[in-house]
């Protein structure tokens, strides 16, 4: 691999910690792992599964169903827990670029093959690269969910197929190499197209076609996969049941099977692993007192590689003419300032979490991390933040900031999802009050969440939080250029600045390795002190993105070692059960 494709790599840590209270963390040593066995991973409520082709629409660009399409299909790119290509384990050996830096040259593995033993092909990668294509289109009958991110689809030129082994991918420009595979690259899990490909000369009723069946995971167009696992079985909205393939050219599972299950509360969850019917999931925060009932689990900290934010609708249609309001940098620094993020740490949180200013994590730690950003710029301060309002002509009138008339007031929404956002959403409700701001509080399914908290619907909805924050999948190179850039796909709030477009955009070219870093570090840096967003703690996260503490039977091992900070995904062709 030439030096350039590894500028950017990030060396970091794993976090993940194991914790006591709960269960016998050495269970193992007196047992022996064995071949068989059944796992059944708890499924976070109100979020099944609902599409299984590895080409994911913006509504179902979920983690269960990133999770599940993992297994099932081998991407392109293998992210290692260092955030660096193992081409050991990638569909692609190794990959050539020219020296312009716009020119891909990539060459299949003969390692892998598709499970009816029939080769992956160039032309598998191109068709797949043809649907991203198609779905990115103004007139898709479906929108693709990563797109923007990675360049796709504005900056790809084309995607040939040199022979059965060689893809070629042009770009239109010169690009930072490191950015680009991880983020454009790193989209693709090839399907095959022999099995997929019903409308060749009709695009539209192609993915048409993968819509209507994106939900029938039994449907015998999933049979020919080319990851750990094959589908077996369901019952929609109770399991989805996984058996190994017994033809996947990497690792072979020696469990027999893999069952996600769905759970109606984390109650039913935590119910579950206490009886023994749940094998891998996650405690809640809310639940913390009630560990050491999990008298044959351990728990254990994962910190992924993503960061926790409360967004703003900067959009003139918000309620109460907010949008304009937030679009002030001073209204943001004020309720920054209003956000006590190590009292939420040590009060929801039971000490588990570390405050931050940015989108880069300090924890899990990587080489993107500025560690500048150690000293937060806005840090808790409710007094400084209500003078800096009265600064700028705001003034109290019955309790609220009041300028011109306008009220400093608007609602605040968050997900149902778990008594311990209830209680972060009235913490942050009570220390804006000490600022004269008022907050009214609103609790949305998580769906419907994510549905009014949007571009799409931006008359329903002032301030949004869902908790689990965002995590880098399948933009593994932070640029934040999917979140954050002018009409970027996941910038829900709408928010715009030339600068920030500017700083973004210098992440994705080429330069030696002291530009490229300080490029990542001048991005961080804006993004720390105009808060396009406002931060909040990051969180160890269980399985399932549930803020929390992961849980594991202890006659399930591999569960902690294998975990992948960067990926977030299950590596259960790594996992065995003891008797």
């Amino acid at each position: 691999m030439q030096r350039r494709l590894a500028l950017m790599s990030a060396v970091g840590l794993i976090g993940v910690t194991a914790l006591a209270g709960c269960g016998t963390s050495n269970a193992s040593s007196s047992t022996h792992s064995h071949t068989g066995g059944t796992v059944v991973v708890a499924e976070a409520p109100q979020t099944p599964p609902n599409w299984f082709f590895p080409v994911f629409s913006s509504s179902a660009y979920t983690e269960i169903n990133a999770q599940i399409q993992f297994l099932m299909y081998r991407p392109l790119i293998y992210l290692n827990k260092e955030n660096q290509v193992d081409y050991s384990r990638s569909l692609v050996s190794k990959i050539q670029v020219n020296p312009q830096d716009n020119v891909f040259t990539l060459t299949l593995n003969h390692k892998y093959k598709w499970s009816d033993g029939k080769p992956i092909t160039a032309q598998d990668v191109v068709f797949t690269w043809d649907l991203m294509d198609a779905a990115s289109q103004p007139n898709s009958p479906w929108p693709y969910g990563p797109a923007g991110s990675g360049g796709v689809p504005k900056d790809w030129k084309s995607v040939t197929a040199d022979g059965p082994n060689t893809v070629i991918i042009t770009l239109d420009k010169s690009v930072n190499p490191a950015w680009f595979i991880h983020n454009g690259l790193g989209q693709i899990s090839p399907v095959p197209e022999f099995v997929w490909n019903k409308y060749p000369n009709n695009m539209t009723q192609e993915l048409k076609f993968i819509q209507s069946v994106s939900n029938e995971p039994t449907n015998p167009l999933y049979d020919v996969v080319d990851g750990p696992f094959k589908f077996a079985k369901w019952a929609p909205n109770q399991y989805w049941e996984l058996v190994p393939n017994p033809n996947f050219g990497g690792h072979k599972a020696s469990i027999s099977k893999l069952i996600f299950q769905y759970e109606t509360s984390s109650a039913d969850e935590f119910a579950g692993l206490k009886n023994g019917q749940v094998n891998v999931g996650y405690l809640p925060p809310s639940l913390w007192s009630t560990r050491n009932q999990l008298t044959n689990d351990t728990l254990s900290q994962s910190y992924l590689f993503g960061f926790n934010y409360i967004i703003l609708n900067f959009n003139k249609q918000a309620p109460n003419g907010m949008g304009p309001i937030f679009s002030k940098l001073y209204v943001r620094q004020a309720l920054q300032m209003g956000i006590n993020q190590q009292g939420l740490i040590d009060s929801m949180y039971h000490g588990a979490g570390v405050p931050e200013d940015g989108p880069i994590p300090s924890k899990p730690y990587t080489a993107f991390y500025d560690t500048a950003l150690n000293n937060n710029p806005y840090p808790f301060n409710p007094q400084a933040g209500k003078k800096l309002l009265e600064e700028h002509g705001w003034h109290e009138v019955n309790g609220v900031m009041t300028k011109n008339g306008q009220k400093l007031a608007f609602t605040f929404t968050y997900a149902s999802a778990s008594t311990t956002l209830s209680h972060v959403a009235q913490l942050l409700q009570s220390d804006w009050a000490k600022e004269g701001i008022q907050v009214t509080l609103q609790q949305l399914p998580i769906n419907q969440l994510f549905a009014d908290d949007s571009q799409s619907s931006p008359s329903k909805w002032n301030m949004g939080y869902w908790g689990a924050g965002w995590t880098y999948q399948l933009d593994y190179y932070p640029t934040g250029g999917n979140l954050f850039a002018t009409g970027a796909g996941e910038n829900s709030g709408g928010y715009s600045n030339p600068t920030l477009d500017q700083l973004i955009q210098a992440t994705y070219e080429p330069g030696t390795p002291q530009q490229i870093q300080s490029r990542m570090d001048a991005y961080q840096e804006f993004m720390a002190k105009h808060l396009p967003v406002l931060w909040m703690p990051w969180f160890p996260q269980g399985y399932a993105r549930m803020t929390g503490f992961a849980v594991h039977s202890n006659n399930v091992h591999g569960t902690v070692s294998t975990f992948n900070p960067v990926t977030d995904f299950l590596y259960a062709n790594y996992w065995t059960v003891s008797n």
